[in-house]
């Protein structure tokens, strides 16, 4: 994902995006949005314990429509597996509201698992315009966003400026310190998460798009992989490894053994989610008051992160929809937005929090998240996103442990995923 955005060209798509909405006005899904009552909420594991007392502020002013949440396993592809099997189950099926992955969004809508909104009934405008596009398939609203986020390049501040180098805008300029700098101060170059599992599909789109590609078009009908970008992209993972500037242990990484690594002080780059860098910041890390975060860095400039983060949607089969409808609106207001950053450590979609002075003097990433955000660009779009994925994870694997040169991961990228998309 190169990062051609602007905020200007994203708040133009968001307003032809809502204005095809008004102009084709609410379909009969979109406004049988009636019923009030008692609710369920189901979600990955809470790690913060954030989102507890959020509810609870809902229950005390919502007597009749208590909810009850439910915590699935912290397991992104297990909770994935649990909310579908349920959703499976039409009637019988036990939650009404949902907190999905930006990019189930489109499995659960083409599979009529969830409902498609209105868009008038929640704060859409309020939001950074890219995360809006991450809640709608097939030109309609089926989730609202609730969290965002895009991986930032952290580094060892104290290393750099010790030896007089920026922090990297390019590959070159990343290859080069994680090369000849890293050695120096016994540390490690550069680390993603390259474990084969959805973190590696996240850094693998985020190379691609920064060199300029694409994986999918057109809602997942169009396989458009198979091109020079692709192959810069993929090569620049591979040579890291190969080079040894990745060390051959990033293979083994996801989110959490990649920020332990940064964390106690064995890295001097790391690509991960801001989570990463409030963690590195606590009294109790090595590194603290040593780091810094910079976008992503691409072949040329600035890359292009994948955006992340979570949706609320509505159950297909939800008791009380409207009830359901009126709980998102009240965890995407401001007031609650506000303490999914402070309380749960979670970027907010409301763009205003991103200027707030107060939450920059606590947050200092804020302002370089928000322009990575709104550079950002959504996980490729499929109903089959769990097959597109898996696709991505095991031959980009097998380019990066060198069973297969990156053309050749490629060309076998393109024919995968043309077989997946034609199931």
């Amino acid at each position: 994902m190169r990062w051609v955005h602007t905020a200007g060209r994203g708040l133009l798509v968001l307003a032809v995006i809502l204005s095809g909405y008004v102009a084709s006005g609410a379909r009969a899904d979109e406004a049988a949005l009636t019923g009030r009552g008692p609710l369920t909420l189901a979600t990955a594991g809470d790690l913060t314990g954030y989102l507890g007392p959020l509810l609870e502020g809902w229950n005390r002013t919502h007597p009749g429509e208590r909810v009850t949440l439910v915590e699935l396993p912290d397991s992104a592809d297990e909770t994935r597996a649990q909310m579908a099997t349920d959703l499976k189950d039409g009637d019988r099926n036990r939650f009404d509201v949902l907190n999905i992955d930006v990019n189930w969004t489109s499995e659960f809508a083409a599979a009529g698992w969830v409902r498609a909104l209105p868009p008038d009934r929640f704060p859409l405008d309020a939001f950074l315009p890219p995360v809006v596009d991450t809640a709608t398939y097939d030109g309609r609203l089926y989730a609202v966003p609730y969290v965002t986020n895009a991986g930032l390049l952290l580094y060892r501040k104290d290393v750099l400026d010790a030896e007089g180098v920026p922090p990297p805008r390019t590959w070159a300029e990343l290859e080069r310190a994680a090369r000849t700098v890293a050695p120096k101060y016994g540390l490690d170059g550069y680390a993603g998460q390259f474990l084969p599992y959805e973190g590696l599909t996240v850094n693998v789109a985020e190379a691609v798009y920064s060199a300029g590609g694409s994986i999918l078009g057109g809602e997942g009908t169009r396989v458009t992989v198979n091109s020079a970008a692709a192959r810069e992209g993929i090569a620049f993972l591979a040579r890291g490894v190969r080079e040894g500037w990745i060390p051959k242990e990033s293979l083994t990484y996801k989110e959490e053994e990649s920020k332990e690594a940064f964390r106690n002080g064995r890295l001097l780059f790391l690509r991960n989610w801001p989570y990463a860098y409030v963690a590195a910041s606590e009294a109790s890390s090595p590194v603290a008051g040593k780091i810094g975060a910079v976008p992503l860095p691409g072949p040329d400039g600035p890359g292009t992160s994948v955006l992340g983060g979570s949706n609320l949607a509505v159950s297909a089969h939800a008791r009380h929809p409207d009830s359901a409808a009126r709980l998102i609106t009240y965890l995407t207001s401001e007031p609650v937005q506000r303490q999914v950053l402070t309380q749960g450590a979670l970027p907010p979609v409301r763009s205003a929090l991103y200027e707030d002075p107060d939450l920059i003097r606590d947050f200092p990433y804020l302002p370089t998240l928000r322009a990575s955000v709104l550079a950002a660009a959504p996980r490729p779009k499929s109903p089959r996103y769990d097959q597109v994925s898996l696709v991505v994870q095991a031959v980009v694997d097998d380019a990066m442990t060198g069973h297969e040169s990156p053309s050749s991961a490629v060309r076998r990228l393109a024919r995968e995923l043309a077989a997946v998309s034609a199931r």
